[in-house]
C-alpha cells in the first residue's frame, strides 16, 4: 500500500454501500445455514435436503443459484476490505507497527467470540475461520494491489487445483449425490456442546480446506487499497465490469449443480468436481454482489424505512450475526424448540425471512436510538483498552 493510498481517509460518514452489503449479507447465511437443521428431510445435493413440492425445488434451485458458496465469499471480501479500512486508520494514527498489532489483536479476539459461539451456542462457525485468514494475511495489508492481485492469482489456482478433486473423492465416499444432516433429533445440548468445544481446533482448519476463504479476503483487501466501496461514485466502470463479470462467472458455474438429479444424473465423482466448480466460481459471486451494492450505493439517493434498517444491521453486523445463529439454533435446533424437524424447504426458507425482518425492526430502533451493537462496542473496548 502506497504512502498516498495511506493518507486518503475514510470519510466520518458512514459507506451505505458497505453497510447494505453487510445487512444483506446476514440474510443470505441465515438461508444458507437453515438447511443444516432439517434433519427429518432426505438428502438432496450436497447441503441441500431434497424438495417434495415444485416450490420446493424452486426454492433449491434459487438457493443453490444465488446463495450457496456465494454468501461465504461475500462475507469474506468485506472482511479483507475491513481490515483494510482499520489498517488505514490506525497507520494514520500511530503506524504500521501498531496498525499491524491491532488487527492481529482483532483476529484473536474472533477466533475468541467464534470458538465461544460454536462451541457454547452451537452456531455455525465463521468467525473463527476470518480470524485465522487474518493472522494469515495482516502482512499483505502493507503491500501494493500489484502484490495482493497476484496472491489472488496464486490462492486460486491453488484451490483450482485441489477443490474439483476433493469434492468428487467425497462425494465417491459418501456413495450418495447428498450430505446426510449430522442432527438425529435425539441430542441434548449438554452432548453437543462438550462435542462442538472438542471439535473446535478442527472447524476453522477444515473450512479453510474445504470452503477455502484466502481468496476472497485477498480480493477484498484489492478493492479495500482502491476504496471501491467508501469512494464508488469513483470506480463506476469499474463496479459494472465486476458486477456483470462476477455474476455472469457466479451464474455459469452454478448451472452444472442445479441440473444434478432432476435434469442429469452423472457419477458421483463428476457431481462433485460440479460442486468444486460451484465453490470457485462463487468467488467471482462474492466479488459481482459486492460491486453491486457498490452501485447501489451510488443510485441510492434517499434512505427509506427498508434501507435505513439494512445499513442499520450491517453497521452492527457482528452482533446481528451472533444473533442470527443463536436463534437458528434455539429455534431449529433439537436442543431446544426443534422446528428443523417439522419445516419444509418453503417453510424454513420463510422462517429465515421472518426471522431477518425480526431483526431488522430491531437494529432499525437501535439507529432511531443510536444505541451500538452491544458486541462491536466490547470488541473495540477489548482491543484498544479503552472505557466505554
Amino acid at each position: 500500500m502506497t504512502n498516498s493510498e495511506m493518507t486518503n481517509a475514510a470519510p466520518k460518514k458512514r459507506a451505505l454501500s458497505l453497510d447494505l452489503a453487510r445487512g444483506s449479507m446476514l440474510f443470505l447465511i441465515i438461508l444458507s445455514h437453515i438447511p443444516l437443521f432439517l434433519y427429518t428431510i432426505e438428502p438432496g445435493v450436497i447441503t441441500k435436503v431434497a424438495g417434495s413440492t415444485a416450490l420446493d425445488h424452486f426454492l433449491n434451485f434459487l438457493m443453490e443459484i444465488m446463495v450457496d458458496n456465494r454468501a461465504r465469499p461475500l462475507f469474506a471480501i468485506l472482511f479483507g476490505y475491513g481490515l483494510v479500512m482499520i489498517y488505514r486508520k490506525q497507520w494514520e494514527r500511530k503506524g504500521a507497527g501498531e496498525a499491524k498489532r491491532i488487527i492481529k489483536r482483532r483476529c484473536w479476539y474472533l477466533i475468541l467470540f467464534g470458538a465461544i459461539l460454536a462451541g457454547v451456542a452451537g452456531g455455525q462457525d465463521i468467525l473463527m475461520t476470518y480470524g485465522i485468514a487474518g493472522l494469515l494475511l495482516v502482512s499483505s495489508l502493507k503491500k501494493d494491489n500489484k502484490k495482493i492481485k497476484k496472491y489472488v492469482f496464486i490462492s486460486t489456482i491453488i484451490c483450482i487445483l485441489y477443490i474439483p478433486l476433493f469434492w468428487g473423492t467425497v462425494l465417491v465416499e459418501n456413495q450418495s449425490y447428498g450430505l446426510p444432516v449430522e442432527l438425529t433429533g435425539q441430542e441434548t445440548y449438554l452432548g453437543t456442546m462438550l462435542e462442538r468445544l472438542v471439535s473446535i481446533p478442527i472447524i476453522p482448519l477444515f473450512t479453510h480446506i474445504t470452503f477455502p476463504v484466502i481468496p476472497s479476503v485477498l480480493m477484498g483487501i484489492w478493492l479495500g487499497n482502491i476504496n471501491i466501496l467508501i469512494k464508488p461514485q469513483n470506480h463506476i466502470k469499474l463496479l459494472k465490469q465486476l458486477t456483470i463479470g462476477g455474476l455472469t462467472i457466479s451464474l455459469a458455474g452454478a448451472i452444472p449443480l442445479v441440473l444434478i438429479n432432476d435434469v442429469w444424473f452423472p457419477d458421483l465423482f463428476i457431481a462433485g468436481f460440479a460442486y468444486g466448480i460451484h465453490i470457485l466460481t462463487g468467488f467471482a459471486g462474492g466479488v459481482g454482489y459486492a460491486a453491486l451494492f457498490g452501485l447501489l450505493g451510488v443510485a441510492i439517493k434517499n434512505r427509506g424505512v427498508i434501507v435505513t434498517a439494512i445499513a442499520a444491521m450491517g453497521k452492527r453486523s457482528l452482533t446481528f450475526f451472533v444473533i442470527h445463529e443463536v436463534l437458528t439454533v434455539i429455534l431449529l435446533s433439537p436442543i431446544a424448540f426443534n422446528l428443523g424437524a417439522s419445516l419444509t424447504v418453503t417453510t424454513s426458507v420463510m422462517a429465515g425471512f421472518i426471522m431477518w425482518m425480526f431483526t431488522l425492526s430491531i437494529a432499525y430502533l437501535m439507529e432511531n436510538q443510536q444505541v451500538e451493537g452491544p458486541l462491536e462496542k466490547y470488541l473495540r473496548y477489548l482491543i484498544y483498552k479503552k472505557q466505554v
